[in-house]
């Protein structure tokens, strides 16, 4: 550990958390969890709520640093990174731009495609295509049964598989309440896995893959943050050779849309594939995973030998500006 990146030449640090997001609930618990972490290692480190004080007081009450904390909007979806920018304060995670793109799961996908990327089939629903004649229209070209979703949201919020045509209109309304658009997906039947990554470009590393055996297959809100019925496998218990390919698929889809610092994927495994059917598909980024007692990225972590908290001192001594890179750049005169 160099000199200054010590605990205690990190300077004030802010813990953001809570946050204007349907997952303010998630936030805090997860924040919380960050703080005491980082207070126990040493770090000046506070409580920030963005929803409590204004954000320009990080500048002048002296925080040297921030460790976003926040989820869904208004946290993950480039908003704060871009108010740190202009601060000119370190935060951990992706940058702007990043951190837009990976929030808007059509714009994921859309990238992920271009790259040759296995996403599930989807159609994007805009605010002027949600009449009941184009929503009924919907599985003529996924297929049944499908997941409907708010692009923008996360932590399972506003999600319906939707088994039969009667339930499409109720699944889009559903949706519709949390993000305007709305996003229809193919189903992937099978096994649902996660897989973290930590560090940049070349340096990116994935960590152990984590395999999810939600009751039902049902891994909604309540399983994913409050219940004890869900079960967690890391080690996955997959073949080498697949644990080798979901961390690839992994890498890939974190450098493709250009994630720093720290992210985790969302994928499935089709276990009913063809011997020349793609097998694992690429659902989501997450670019600020959650923190909690039952969060993925640190049961991921201590499996390669990182604790709760060397993983969040980790994070924060790694929090920087995108601009840091842009200054890197010599101008044109």
């Amino acid at each position: 550990m160099s000199n200054n990146t010590h605990p205690a030449n990190l300077g004030k640090v802010a813990v953001l958390m809570g946050g204007s997001s349907a997952e303010r609930e998630v936030s805090l618990m997860s924040g919380n969890g960050v703080l005491k972490a980082l207070q126990g290692q040493g770090v000046d480190a506070h409580a920030f709520d963005p929803t409590e004080h204004d954000l320009a007081q990080l500048k002048t009450k002296g925080f040297a640093r921030a460790f976003i904390a926040l989820h869904g909007r208004h946290g993950e979806d480039g908003t704060v990174q871009g108010a740190l920018e202009l601060l000119g304060i370190p935060y951990t995670g992706s940058g702007v731009m990043a951190s837009s793109v990976a929030m808007d799961k059509v714009m994921t996908k859309r990238i992920w495609a271009s790259a040759g990327l296995p996403t599930p089939k989807w159609q994007w629903l805009a605010p002027d295509g949600q009449a009941r004649e184009q929503v009924m229209q919907v599985p003529d070209e996924l297929g049944l049964p499908l997941i409907v979703k708010p692009p923008r949201e996360g932590s399972s919020i506003g999600i319906t598989k939707v088994t039969g045509y009667s339930q499409m209109q109720d699944a889009v309304t559903l949706a519709a309440r949390y993000d305007e658009d709305v996003l229809c997906e193919a189903f992937i039947d099978g096994i649902e896995l996660t897989c973290p990554v930590l560090g940049e470009g070349a340096n990116a590393r994935a960590l152990p893959v984590v395999r999810i055996d939600a009751p039902d297959g049902n891994y909604d809100y309540d399983h994913k943050y409050f219940s004890d019925d869900t079960g967690y496998r890391c080690p996955s218990g997959l073949t080498a050779a697949e644990e080798a390919e979901v961390q690839r698929l992994t890498l890939a889809a974190y450098r493709t849309l250009g994630c720093r610092g720290w992210g985790r994927a969302d994928l499935m495994l089709r276990t009913a594939a063809g011997a020349n059917e793609a097998r694992f598909f690429l659902l989501e980024m997450n670019t600020s995973p959650g923190m909690t007692a039952h969060s993925l990225v640190p049961m991921s972590a201590r499996a390669a030998g990182m604790s709760y908290e060397a993983l969040c001192l980790h994070l924060v001594q790694h929090a920087r500006l995108d601009s840091t890179r842009m200054l890197a750049v010599p101008l044109n005169t």
